[in-house]
């Protein structure tokens, strides 16, 4: 398999890691090799048909913070669809207003008849159902497990070991920065700008956490599994949102004299889509601290069944792209073996 990846940050450089390292487990496992034929950042790029040493890529970034040479006339959406390669791994950085880039190169790997495995929340958020049209049209296959829970594989889980089940409803944590700032405020009394500044201090939210601590990023992923996992046909602009920017110490202590958290919960349900603070019992599976991501589905025959994982970081999300790659390489398997 030839991948191109788009974006080299941090989420680009933990997949190449992964790719580098996980060789042997492609070649025993589907006989083939994983290569990296072409990498773009917003500066630069690298391409070489014969495959890029992936070591060589991940020094080159960390020496010049750039992966390549510096682009200045090429056109990363037309390098897109003419470079030879089989997946597109995109992992630019998510933008809620247009989803672009990110929504360019995916459109334009699908209808040049490209797999594409992406952890890019906006262009899912935005224009889901297009996408998934295309990839369908173009009989590719649109993989985005790492765009809702990092390593938690929650989508994977519902489409395969629960294919079977009628999934009623979905309910969880999906933003683990928020979680970490309710946990905090609520351990050591502290106002909502201390836990803030802890977090953006331990990297956990960014200099401008407003995706965060508004819900941005929770309803995002919740609008991506409410069209992967129930089939609607919804956008961001659905979802009801409200984040925890106005969760005061006084309604964290007044939440522990009744023996319960602040957690900001999504909801899926027949008729309900939302991102709110809720009270949730001390002791109940949502009432998790840290900045784990959890997910809740209720179903027909299994009943209650819980996904808990780190929702972000380098070699997470990694994980979760690797999981997706592995899934189009079994796929291919399957489908070579019934010619």
């Amino acid at each position: 398999m030839d991948v191109l990846i788009a974006g080299f940050g941090v989420v680009g450089q933990g997949i190449t890691e992964v790719i580098r390292d996980k060789q042997e487990l492609f070649q025993r496992r589907f006989g083939k090799r994983v290569r990296i034929v072409g990498a773009f950042d917003s500066h630069s790029c690298a391409v070489d048909p014969a495959g890029l040493d992936p070591s060589a890529l991940l020094t080159r970034k960390c020496a010049t913070g750039m992966v390549g040479k510096e682009r200045l006339d090429t056109d990363m959406a037309q390098l897109t669809e003419e470079l030879e390669y089989d997946t597109l791994i995109e992992v630019t950085p998510t933008n809620i207003v247009d989803g672009e880039p990110g929504s360019t190169y995916i459109r334009t790997a699908l209808g040049a008849g490209r797999n594409v495995v992406t952890s890019n929340k906006g262009p899912l958020a935005l224009q889901f159902g297009e996408l998934s049209a295309l990839a369908a049209k173009n009989q590719v296959q649109l993989r985005y497990e790492a765009s809702v829970g990092g390593a938690m594989p929650v989508i994977n889980l519902s489409r395969e070991l629960l294919m079977g089940e009628k999934i009623y409803s979905l309910r969880g944590i999906l933003n683990g920065t928020c979680n970490f700032i309710l946990n905090r405020m609520k351990e050591e009394s502290l106002p909502f700008s201390s836990a803030l500044q802890e977090a953006q201090e331990m990297g956990y939210a960014e200099r401008d956490p407003t995706y965060d601590v508004e819900g941005v990023d929770s309803a995002c992923k919740l609008t991506i599994l409410a069209n992967a996992i129930f089939g609607m046909d919804v956008t961001y602009s659905d979802v009801v949102r409200t984040g925890i920017r106005g969760i005061t110490e006084e309604a964290i202590a007044l939440a522990g004299e009744q023996k319960k958290v602040i957690r900001l919960i999504g909801e899926i349900s027949e008729n309900r889509l939302e991102v709110t603070p809720r009270l949730v019992p001390i002791g109940h599976p949502l009432a998790i601290g840290g900045t784990l991501n959890i997910v809740q589905l209720i179903t027909d025959l299994a009943g209650e069944v819980t996904v808990v994982g780190p929702g972000a970081g380098r070699k997470e999300t990694a994980s979760a792209l690797l999981s997706d790659i592995l899934a189009i390489l079994k796929d291919e398997e399957v489908r070579n073996g019934a010619k």
